[in-house]
């Protein structure tokens, strides 16, 4: 089955960067992770319109982020079992379950902190999982 392709008329990794701002005093420890929660658009390509409560309940129920910070024990494991051969960076999409994140807003936009290990994958665009 096809993902919902939303209608984007700004690449949301940029969207979110911008929208964020200045994080540069934000300081994450450990192996913990900030990541901006992922909102869909208010349109779909195929021009289906989302209603407000759905998008409002996205800052909530949405299970993709993009890295936008982590601490400096983030994805290292001296065992090489956990994080073997994976490199994750800032600007990453990654996939988590909405409970195992600290919900917080950061310069007014909706953003998790999550452990390194609740994290369940990496996708090249937000879209392709709800």
């Amino acid at each position: 089955m096809p993902y919902m392709v939303m209608d984007h008329d700004v690449d949301p990794k940029k969207k979110l960067k911008q929208e964020v701002g200045d994080i540069s005093e934000i300081e994450i420890f450990n192996n913990q992770i900030l990541m901006a929660v992922y909102i869909r658009p208010e349109k779909t390509k195929s021009g289906i319109v989302l209603p407000g409560q759905t998008r409002e309940e996205d800052k909530y129920q949405s299970k993709v982020g993009l890295v936008l910070k982590k601490g400096p024990a983030a994805f290292i494991d001296e065992t090489e079992g956990w994080f073997k051969d994976i490199e994750i960076k800032e600007d990453d999409w990654l996939v988590f379950k909405p409970s195992d994140g600290w919900g917080i807003v950061v310069n007014g936009v909706m953003c998790r902190m999550i452990d390194d290990t609740l994290v369940r994958g990496r996708i090249q665009h937000p879209d392709k999982v709800w």
